[in-house]
């Protein structure tokens, strides 16, 4: 075991990386603003601080966005707040979101979940959810919207654990619904927040004293008895929060609020920061990498191109796992085998950035990246190391896409390729084929919308676009050539290999991918690629080969 740096355990007990997740329209991107406003980066919600440029939705700076009101891109926000270092990744919410959420997850050490009072918990949320679960990140529950009409907030807690399988274990409770809403109650000490001014551009204050004194006007009598009487009821019957069962994700803590209005905001904020896991030891090919230790070591997950349009740039992201970043620093990138300087490393907020001089485990720094790193690379200082590799999810849209421009043929190679470098996009090729025409493969269909809008914009290359008929993917992981060329492909599918050369098979629908593995037991597939199967991680498979 390294020896502990006291400077970097210092800091890593002062950094808090989460990622907030939701359905569309749960008000994520609106509870990420207004954090930042508590924060300090904002003086209104929605405006930068300082002298930049000011912004509808400062996580929402890609144009696309924009025009659409959507986000489409995982972004990193950074602030500071009650002596603790906030790295907030914001992922896209849209329903066709895209695997930059799955990667972006996989970087944070704790989830935020929003849900909307009125609707639970949605499709997406149970699929973001699966996520954390399967890498284990812990999650916190928000639940937005409370000033609205909605559901019974013991009904939203019963569909919680109904639906995602965690016991939800209330921080907060709020002091009525809809029209009445005006605070929260804190659940260890009965301290009411009542909120009087409803100024959801700025900070608000609320006034503190024992729920038993609330008498105020906005709430009928029976509404503030129901209060006292359901938080008693899950005082006495409900689960206790325990923090060991937290880390495994079996319990999810939750709080109450309105993000439009500001109402529980800063009491969510504070109750986050206490209950958020520090960053700790990260799994690798070697054993678990020790966070606190001298010697740096992080990993790229997200790679964006042209994020400076002026300088046809591209920023890899990455995320500090263990020791300090030092700018300038010479580090050594394990898959091939270069000493690279890092001599253009950035802090990143939204579009905007700054030179970074150090960071520390749990920090996102932004390096400026003409081809070296790949997503999912590891760099360090020190023995070389292989974190835990991204996994690659199974698409469910398939196209080809043409440039319409015959002229600007090598531009259109060129922008794909990138995006592609990005992980924006997925491709398959037949390696039989006569003419290898790649075929995109993308997890939700508004992703071939972003790939194009891009290669316009950025590339000045106009693209056409053509569905293909399959619905899903499944990565070979076990086989052998003799069972392959006997193997029996079900009309309509095809073996292609993707962009890494793993052999995978494109199917119609899910009753061909099952009919093709009953007839072949021999031949394994996933719905998951891993590059890399590390100890104790059998659950996520390697591609295979032939």
């Amino acid at each position: 075991m390294s020896p502990i740096d006291p400077v970097v355990d210092r800091e890593v007990k002062r950094r808090r990386t989460f990622a907030i997740i939701s359905h569309p329209d749960a008000g994520k991107t609106t509870l990420t603003e207004k954090l930042l406003l508590y924060g300090g980066m904002l003086e209104v919600a929605g405006a930068i601080r300082g002298r930049k440029s000011q912004r509808a939705v400062t996580s929402d700076w890609m144009e696309l966005e924009r025009q659409r009101g959507i986000s489409v891109s995982s972004t990193v926000l950074t602030f500071d707040f009650d002596d603790c270092r906030v790295n907030l990744l914001d992922t896209p919410g849209h329903h066709d979101f895209s695997e930059d959420t799955y990667r972006t997850l996989v970087a944070s050490d704790c989830a935020v979940m929003v849900i909307d009072l009125a609707k639970g918990v949605e499709t997406q949320t149970e699929k973001l959810f699966r996520v954390c679960a399967l890498r284990k990140i812990p999650v916190i529950t928000f639940v937005n919207k409370v000033d609205r009409p909605g559901q019974q907030t013991l009904d939203v807690l019963n569909d919680v654990e109904t639906k995602l399988g965690i016991e939800a274990v209330p921080q907060n409770w709020p002091l009525g619904i809809g029209g009445e809403f005006c605070g929260v109650v804190d659940f260890d000490t009965f301290t009411a927040h009542v909120f009087d001014d409803k100024q959801g551009e700025r900070r608000v204050v609320a006034r503190s004293m024992p729920l038993s004194e609330v008498n105020d006007e906005r709430m009928r009598p029976e509404m503030l008895q129901q209060t006292r009487d359901e938080m008693e009821l899950i005082h006495t019957a409900g689960t206790t929060f325990d923090e060991a069962r937290f880390r495994r994700g079996e319990i999810t803590p939750v709080f109450f609020g309105s993000a439009l209005t500001n109402f529980g905001v800063e009491h969510f904020l504070r109750g986050f920061l206490k209950l958020c896991p520090t960053p700790s030891d990260r799994n690798s090919d070697v054993g678990p990498v020790q966070v606190n230790r001298s010697d740096f070591a992080g990993f790229v997950f997200k790679i964006q191109a042209n994020l400076d349009p002026r300088h046809r740039d591209r920023v890899a992201f990455l995320r500090i796992c263990a020791g300090k970043f030092e700018r300038e620093m010479e580090v050594l990138h394990p898959r091939t085998g270069k000493r690279i300087k890092l001599k253009r490393a950035h802090k990143v907020f939204g579009q905007d950035r700054e030179t970074m001089d150090e960071a520390f485990p749990g920090d996102i720094i932004g390096l400026v990246n003409p081809g070296e790193f790949h997503l999912g690379d590891t760099i360090c200082i020190g023995e070389p190391v292989q974190f835990e590799s991204l996994p690659q999810f199974s698409p469910e849209h398939f196209a080809v896409l043409r440039c319409r421009d015959t002229s600007r043929r090598k531009q259109f190679t060129r922008g794909l390729e990138q995006l592609i470098e990005e992980g924006a996009i997925q491709t398959f090729v037949d390696p039989h084929a006569m003419q290898r025409e790649s075929i995109l493969g993308a997890v939700g269909a508004l992703q071939f919308d972003v790939v194009r809008f891009r290669l316009e914009s950025e590339y000045n290359t106009p693209t056409d676009i053509t569905s293909m008929p399959f619905s899903l993917a499944r990565w070979i992981v076990q086989s052998t050539p003799e069972d392959l060329r006997e193997a029996r492909v079900p009309y309509g599918a095809k073996v292609v290999r993707d962009q890494l050369g793993c052999l995978a098979m494109l199917f119609a629908s899910p009753w061909d991918a099952n009919y093709f593995e009953r007839e072949h037991p021999k031949i394994k597939l996933s719905s998951i690629r891993e590059t890399v199967k590390l100890p104790g991680q059998e659950q996520l498979p390697v591609a295979g080969d032939d």
